[in-house]
């Protein structure tokens, strides 16, 4: 058993307006190693690149396709890696999904 919960930093602005490179966030994983956790459409996860599993990723979960999630980028123009490039991702390849954003405390209006 690990530690249910995770902190994460976003890097990238894939996931602009919802996430902005710097945001911290907290992420639910799965209690056990090597379960599945339960993901609905439309929930923002943190899962490993299929190509370069070393490298964490926060994609939105669009749908179940074969043989996995459909992960999408809220903000494609940005240059976003995600499954329209790496196709679906296999479920073992989902780290946690985010339970929210904890920094910064509030955001100013039109900030980045």
């Amino acid at each position: 058993m690990h530690w249910p919960l995770r902190r994460v930093a976003v890097a990238e602005q894939s996931m602009q307006p919802a996430l902005r490179p710097g945001d911290w966030l907290l992420v639910r994983r799965p209690m056990r190693a090597g379960r599945p956790l339960r993901i609905r459409a439309g929930q923002i996860v943190v899962a490993r690149h299929p190509g370069r599993p070393s490298m964490l990723i926060v994609k939105r979960a669009g749908h179940t396709a074969d043989g996995g999630w459909w992960l999408e980028s809220d903000n494609p123009a940005a240059g976003a890696v995600d499954s329209r490039r790496f196709g679906a991702v296999p479920p073992e390849l989902i780290e946690g999904a985010v339970l929210l954003r904890y920094w910064p405390l509030r955001r100013r209006r039109g900030s980045r």
